[in-house]
């Protein structure tokens, strides 16, 4: 009998994401933490200690892990496969090519790129690297989704029309770093949470958003704090959104078609809470009904897929076009929110 085969992974930043992040990668069965860093002295193995899994009273071995004081050091290990970058977003760029460059594939936190372009380079960068990359929208490893899909493909809400997401929260005093950069720099709520509800309402439709109208309220370091706006996706459907980093806790959608309904109440499940993962739908033929699921962890789902891909050469369920356009269409929010009209999503909005 022989050892499972593992892919192993290598985390380049020390960001907070890693509060979900990093236990998924040790948890995964098919994968294994072996080294982190960070630019700041120390943070790593910091990081490490603080998010590194396990049992109440459970004395945690983490010596295997090595933890690095630059990302340099990381790229140089010779044992890291795979590397996940929960950095900044206007440096997803920069690190990504990098690591592709020195051979290992890359699973990077949303926004994969602020730039469409700078997503073309990737892409290309790969290719010709022959990695596997892929941009970390985690929700839609959430088997509630799929379930909310059959609904539609039974028919029982008749052809989408509608659509609308919500995603906010309040802002506390220690994110205020996601208000330190302006939009162009990858900075504010569009970036943050926006990516998540441009990329929810492209699942609700299956199809390209064409133009974009939309208003936000900015800081004033050129981040927005809300941004809210409707997406046109052709022959009169349409998706509302609304983001924000000034209303209560919201993460779900609810897409109105011909005959009924169905609403995702809580789109980001938090793995260890009491949150349930919970659908509803109604037909205008009587039928009404409440699901609830069980709670399952879409990180370590997302990194399950994403190994499974690396280990046995298989395309990810997101895939680089998807990325493009969810850029594109970002873009193009941003760009309306700043004119005050009404942007193509097929133009050069960047």
């Amino acid at each position: 009998m022989t050892d499972t085969i593992k892919l192993r992974w290598g985390i380049l930043g020390a960001a907070r994401d890693n509060e979900r992040l990093l236990p998924a990668i040790m948890e995964a069965g098919n994968s294994e933490l072996v080294a982190i860093a960070s630019r700041r002295t120390g943070a790593a193995l910091e990081t490490l200690k603080k998010y590194a899994p396990r049992k109440q009273g459970e004395h945690l071995d983490l010596s295997h892990i090595k933890t690095y004081d630059s990302p340099e050091q990381l790229l140089s290990d010779k044992n890291v496969q795979a590397i996940y970058i929960p950095l900044a977003n206007h440096e997803h760029t920069e690190w990504a090519l990098k690591a592709i460059a020195s051979g290992r594939h890359v699973l990077i936190e949303k926004p994969l790129a602020i730039k469409l372009a700078d997503i073309e380079a990737i892409e290309a960068a790969a290719i010709q690297s022959k990695v596997k990359v892929m941009e970390g929208f985690m929700y839609r490893f959430h088997p509630q989704h799929a379930r909310v899909k059959e609904i539609i493909a039974s028919g029982a809400i008749g052809e989408v029309r509608f659509a609308k997401a919500s995603y906010s929260f309040m802002m506390r005093a220690a994110r205020m770093y996601r208000l330190a950069n302006g939009t162009d720099g990858g900075g504010g709520a569009m970036w943050d949470i926006g990516p998540y509800a441009v990329h929810t309402l492209r699942h609700c439709f299956d199809s390209d958003p064409i133009s974009v109208t939309a208003m936000a309220k900015y800081a004033e370091t050129g981040a927005d704090i809300a941004t809210s706006g409707v997406i046109d996706f052709g022959d009169g459907k349409r998706g509302h959104f609304d983001t924000s980093f000034e209303c209560s806790r919201q993460s779900e959608y609810t897409i109105i078609g011909t005959k009924g309904s169905v609403t995702c109440h809580t789109v980001w499940q938090l793995p260890g809470t009491n949150d349930v993962p919970t659908i509803s739908w109604w037909s205008d033929d009587g039928r009404k009904f409440e699901e609830s699921y069980p709670t399952a962890n879409h990180f370590n789902l997302e990194i399950e897929h994403f190994t499974d891909c690396v280990l046995n050469d298989k395309t990810p369920l997101l895939s680089m076009a998807d990325a493009k356009m969810n850029c594109k269409t970002i873009n193009a929010v941003l760009k309306s929110a700043k004119i005050g009209q009404a942007v193509k999503v097929s133009d050069k909005n960047e």
